[in-house]
């Protein structure tokens, strides 16, 4: 079997997410771990296509309005005693809209981006793809996707936050970076290819400065429910019990 690790960066990348082993979860529309209030697992079609974000609100008015006076209402009341504003003169202005060209300049860097159209799952996993790269893995065995994993920085998970506050024995220097969710297809079970999965994420956030590396696993969920595996799993990938707990426990491994 060949296998093949691909980050998550655009819309061709995306749509090798495998299906969840429990068809009621999507990994495609799933926000639990970016929204700690109101995320949730389940498997949302309207989030599939794609949608272009919402028109921004009509600005609210916010200069006084003079109740005994009759200009429109879209219109800036008018102060017969203020200054006319002047505008800032600028010596070296050409007249022209464009900056003037510089040929010694470096060209601008192009910043890796999704359209705004994309789908929001696709969206919230591209937020760090200009600074910290991409936020997601895909293994494919024999061109097929059977794994998939979800990490980055705590500042990309609220939930991770939330969850690490319950333990303020946790080191807080250096943060750590977060692994959310590890799964498998129903059919990839068994074969090690998440524990494959776990490395090489391991080894990138290594390479991006990583010093630890968390996760949040949760004891007594289904198989196919929880996200982030079982505890005996992270034991088997050198990650230790950094904080017990009956329900959520915090796993952490030391990078190198």
């Amino acid at each position: 079997m060949a296998i093949r690790i691909v980050d998550v960066t655009d819309d061709a990348t995306f749509r090798l997410l495998p299906p969840c082993a429990d068809g009621g979860f999507d990994h495609r529309s799933c926000d639990y771990w970016e929204d700690a209030d109101r995320g949730s697992k389940a498997a949302r079609a309207s989030w599939l296509p794609g949608a272009a974000p919402a028109a921004p609100a009509a600005a609210t008015r916010t200069t006084t309005r003079n109740p005994f006076g009759d200009e429109p209402a879209d219109e800036p009341v008018a102060n017969p005693f203020a200054p006319a504003r002047k505008a800032a003169f600028n010596p070296f202005a050409t007249g022209d809209d464009e900056p003037a060209f510089n040929p010694f300049a470096p060209a601008p860097k192009t910043r890796p981006s999704v359209s705004t159209d994309a789908p929001p799952k696709l969206r919230l996993l591209a937020r760090g793809l200009a600074v910290f790269g991409s936020y997601a893995k895909v293994l494919l065995e024999d061109d097929e996707p059977a794994a998939y994993t979800q990490f980055g920085p705590l500042s990309a998970y609220p939930r991770a936050l939330r969850a690490r506050e319950l333990y303020p024995r946790l080191p807080d220097s250096p943060l750590p970076a977060v692994i959310t969710c590890i799964a498998t297809t129903r059919d990839a079970r068994d074969r090690g290819l998440a524990a494959t999965l776990v490395e090489a994420v391991c080894d990138d956030l290594a390479g991006r400065g990583f010093a630890a590396v968390e996760t949040y696993p949760e004891r007594g969920a289904r198989e196919d429910a929880t996200s982030a595996a079982t505890p005996a799993f992270w034991e088997g990938l050198r990650f230790v019990m950094a904080a017990p707990d009956d329900r959520f426990p915090v796993m952490r491994r030391e990078l190198e």
